[in-house]
């Protein structure tokens, strides 16, 4: 299944919510599911953005349906990228020794 990345920065009242309820993340996590993705990693971040999630995913589409639904609800914005293993790339793309 395709790999993607999901950055989230909280809005503020995603922030208290969290503060009052740390267990949410779990409990996203969980709908993430329900949703059609899984969470394979998830982590806390300092800086721009609060959470880096590693998911996976069908398709393009169920991560697209994943992040409205989330940011829909107003505690957080989201931003989703696909994660294109290296191998992977340098196959498609042909990158690699001889180029240039």
């Amino acid at each position: 299944m395709p790999t993607y990345v999901l950055l989230a920065t909280l809005s503020p009242q995603g922030a208290y919510n969290l503060s009052l309820a740390p267990e949410r993340l779990i409990e996203v996590n969980r709908e993430v599911e329900a949703l059609g993705g899984r969470v394979l990693r998830q982590w806390g971040l300092i800086g721009q953005f609060d959470f880096l999630s590693i998911l996976e995913a069908p398709d393009s589409e169920a991560v697209s349906r994943i992040s409205a639904e989330l940011s829909a609800r107003g505690s957080s914005h989201i931003e989703a990228y696909t994660a294109i293993p290296v191998e992977e790339l340098i196959a498609e793309t042909g990158f690699g020794p001889g180029i240039g």
